[in-house]
């Protein structure tokens, strides 16, 4: 069990987080979540020991160890299937677990040639891949993944996703992926306000909660306020009355005793929309029997047919290094097809968000320079608006190219895209830098967007909620798929995720005998499905009545102030002994919340172990 008590950080005068505690106990996987720069990775950092906190402590038990995703990619044995058991424990029987690490570096992606090649032939991503594999195949407690998703593709996510649901020890997770989060954790933990929140449940719940809270909070305050300024209008009023005094001086008294509350500050979001250039035809582009690829003997696109129609949302799926951001690049006009053509309308009007754009900007301006390039047109006002819209106010608009990170520089060419009317976005991995607030924010510009969207992302999420029409490069080729994300998993699905027909072992088996053993599965599953279902249901209940026990806790908290300035001593034991036995409830009520949750996970666990029909 990891236990952080008081832990605060600050860099100068921006402070992170203060007296921050919690613990991570047997078996669970926390989410963590919090706006970009507020201390996520800082945090990870601590408690990995590579930077020092401020203040408090992080306590782990003898003999604990904690895996982590390291930024340093080093490498040290001759192929990456060597570097990747390098990470294996030694059996203590000696026998041979290569398998294992066979396993996960394919479900990562890992060709069967790949495993031969050295660590340093790999492209970056693969390298980061690697590094993930060696993670995950270390016998460690406690797993500190830090956006573990950004080199990954969907087909690589959906098979850590099951990775993870399965993992046995404590798991800390930062990912702008939500949908992959809360598919994989057991609790939500918040940087928030400089303070850290832990719940269990999904971000939705702890998101909920927080915000409930704030409401009251403001309420609150406002009442507070409004009572401050009849009190400080009494004591203006009578003051100098001598038959006031004794009432003048109590009012005084009661305001210096009462703790004024802080209007609470507007978190900074990205707030944008794009500008959409008219356009009066019905096909933006269309692009016929396209066929490129660097190698002439190894084609990434053959007989590729596609015709965009204003208001489509297009989402380019697939494996990595199979052509996705090179088919963005031909309907850009950046590559020519070996074969084929690519057919843009007179008016069409393209914006272009992709890592080789970001590349292009320019060292040596300023964010308002780059945007303000972008559409000379625009006034001083509306470039340092659009600046400020994504998150670069004030004096960050003046700041060089040149010191921004990877992920303001997203920012910035967002923000080029933004200065000028399109009608036709194409998205490479447009929200890889983006805190999951802000790809909430995204995610209502494009759905609000006049225009045409094809778009690149590995984030199912973003693919459920945009997607109308698919790009699907799986099984060799690139084809188009009519329908939204969810149609093409029901109907077709990945190849990687494909179920054999028939396990080897069943190869030789009576068709009789196979019948049955399907059937046996079949009820197993039946039965365990039931089982799971029930301590879901059991767990909602939990996490409903903890919640409403909590908001309650909130307003009596509030209620007993008030009672306590009224001097109302019979409603402040009332409500004392109310909030202290809610907050003993809730104990109770989480204490069983822990036991459900772990046999919830040891069920888990034991359904990805269904032996297959005709095993043994």
């Amino acid at each position: 069990m990891l236990t952080v008590t008081n832990l605060s950080k600050a860099y100068g005068k921006q402070t992170l987080f203060e007296g921050a505690s919690f613990q991570v106990a047997a078996g669970e996987r926390v989410g963590v979540v919090g706006r970009n720069g507020h201390g996520k990775s800082t945090l990870f950092r601590i408690l990995l020991g590579e930077e020092a906190s401020d203040e408090g402590a992080v306590s782990v038990p003898s003999g604990y160890r904690m895996g982590h995703l390291a930024q340093r990619l080093h490498f040290r044995h001759r192929t990456a299937l060597e570097e990747a058991v390098s990470a294996l424990p030694r059996a203590e029987d000696g026998t041979d677990e290569t398998y294992r690490a066979k396993v996960v570096l394919s479900g990562l992606g890992f060709s069967e040639a790949d495993l031969s090649r050295r660590p340093s032939e790999l492209s970056g991503g693969y390298q980061v891949r690697l590094n993930l594999a060696r993670v995950l195949l270390s016998d460690c407690n406690l797993l500190l993944l830090d956006e573990p998703t950004n080199y990954l593709d969907v087909v690589s996510i959906r098979w850590l996703q099951r990775f993870l649901r399965a993992w046995k020890g404590e798991l800390l997770l930062i990912t702008h992926d939500r949908g992959f989060m809360d598919s994989v954790t057991t609790h939500t933990m918040a940087i928030h306000r400089c303070r850290v929140r832990k719940l269990p449940g999904g971000t939705e719940k702890l998101y909920r909660q927080i915000l409930q809270e704030e409401e009251i909070h403001e309420q609150t305050r406002m009442n507070d306020e409004r009572r401050r300024q009849e009190a400080e209008a009494f004591i203006s009023r009578f003051r100098a009355q001598a038959t006031k005094a004794r009432a003048v001086q109590s009012r005084i008294k009661a305001l210096a005793r009462h703790e004024r509350l802080e209007k609470l500050t507007k978190a900074g979001d990205l707030e944008f929309s794009f500008r959409a250039a008219p356009f009066s035809g019905k096909w933006m582009l269309e692009a016929r029997d396209l066929a490129f690829g660097y190698d002439p003997q190894r084609p990434l696109i053959e007989g590729l047919s596609l015709a965009v129609e204003r208001r489509d949302r297009i989402a380019v799926v697939g494996t990595n290094g199979r052509g996705k951001t090179t088919l963005l690049r031909l309907l850009a006009g950046e590559l020519a097809p070996v074969s084929g053509t690519v057919h843009p309308a007179q008016n069409l009007k393209i914006g272009y968000f992709g890592q080789t754009n970001v590349d292009r900007l320019h060292p040596g301006l300023t964010v308002e320079e780059e945007v303000r390039q972008a559409n000379p047109a625009l006034t001083r006002t509306q470039v340092r608006t659009l600046c400020g819209a994504m998150m670069f106010g004030g004096s960050a608009a003046e700041k060089r190219i040149s010191v921004l990170s990877g992920g303001e520089r997203s920012r910035v060419l967002l923000a080029r895209i933004l200065a000028a009317p399109v009608n036709l976005l194409l998205l490479d991995e447009p929200t890889n830098h983006l805190d999951q607030e802000s790809v909430d924010a995204f995610l209502e510009a494009v759905s609000a967007f006049e225009g045409a969207v094809i778009l690149v992302t590995h984030v199912e999420r973003v693919l459920s909620a945009l997607a109308t029409k698919l790009v699907v490069f799986d099984r060799g080729k690139a084809e188009r798929f009519d329908g939204g994300y969810a149609d093409f998993l029901e109907r077709v699905g990945w190849q990687a995720e494909a179920p054999e027909e028939v396990s080897p072992r069943a190869a030789g088996e009576p068709p009789a005998r196979r019948r049955d053993a399907r059937r046996q599965r079949a009820e197993i599953v039946a039965r365990r499905s039931k089982e799971l279902g029930r301590l879901r249901r059991a767990i909602a209940a939990l996490e409903s009545e903890i919640m409403a026990l909590e908001a309650q806790v909130v307003k009596d908290d509030a209620a007993i102030v008030e009672a306590t300035r009224k001097n109302d001593g019979a409603a402040v034991r009332a409500l004392v002994s109310a909030a202290s036995a809610a907050r003993v409830r809730i104990e109770t009520l989480f204490d069983e919340l822990t036991a459900l949750g772990e046999e919830l996970h040891r069920q888990e666990r034991d359904a990805l172990q269904v032996p297959e029909a005709g095993g043994e």
